[in-house]
């Protein structure tokens, strides 16, 4: 898949979990907290919406999220378009009226990974509840002094990725990223390889404490 193709879809999926997923579900319930769903992402609280492949699923109405704005379905799904007010400096950068651009085919793989990596925190923290952040739109948990989780992509890394970020900096072969220790998925494989991967990391910094 056309690399490019699939960043302008995480952009564009990244500004609707923000500002019609997040940002009304922050100001009608007071959480920006988001959730892997099958085939995509959705709210945890009032309103209930979610985004399927290429589509934003509303009171069983379902939008396509291609020519379009997140100005324009804010107003068919009668909700105030906007992220989060007030709670972090990063996000998205797509403005409510910029045109969206979700390619179907690269939207289920972006899908695939927020699965994959659910999964595999799931499997490696037992009773663990990973959530999707708005900011970075990323899915994680925290442990210990330590976040671990995948990203679509983002600017530190263009491809889908897991990681591990503990609150300290540490030093290794194993840390080779800034925040920590990344891998792509496409290096991992599936959700047993990610799961092993912050296995390891866990494991390390429980050598190191």
């Amino acid at each position: 898949m056309d690399s490019q193709t699939v960043i302008r879809t995480r952009r564009a999926l990244h500004a609707v979990a923000e500002t019609l997923l997040a940002g009304p579900q922050y100001r009608a319930s007071g959480t920006i907290r988001l959730q892997a769903c099958p085939g995509g992402f959705a709210t945890r609280s009032e309103p209930w919406l979610r985004v399927v492949g290429a589509e934003l699923v509303a009171a069983g109405r379902s939008l396509p999220l291609q020519r379009t704005s997140c100005a324009g379905l804010a107003e068919q799904i009668a909700v105030a378009a906007g992220a989060p007010a007030g709670l972090y400096p990063d996000g998205s950068g797509v403005g409510s009226e910029e045109s969206l651009d979700v390619d179907p085919a690269a939207a289920e793989w972006l899908a695939r990974c927020f699965a994959v990596g659910d999964a595999a925190l799931r499997g490696t923290f037992p009773g663990s509840d990973p959530v999707i952040w708005p900011e970075h739109f990323d899915i994680a948990v925290t442990v210990d002094a330590a976040n671990y989780g995948v990203s679509p992509g983002d600017g530190f890394q263009a491809e889908p990725y897991a990681y591990v970020g503990p609150h300290e900096q540490r030093q290794g072969e194993f840390w080779n990223a800034p925040f920590g220790a990344a891998r792509t998925l496409r290096e991992l494989g599936g959700v047993g390889a990610v799961g092993d991967f912050f296995g390891q990391g866990r494991r390390l910094l429980g050598e190191d404490a």
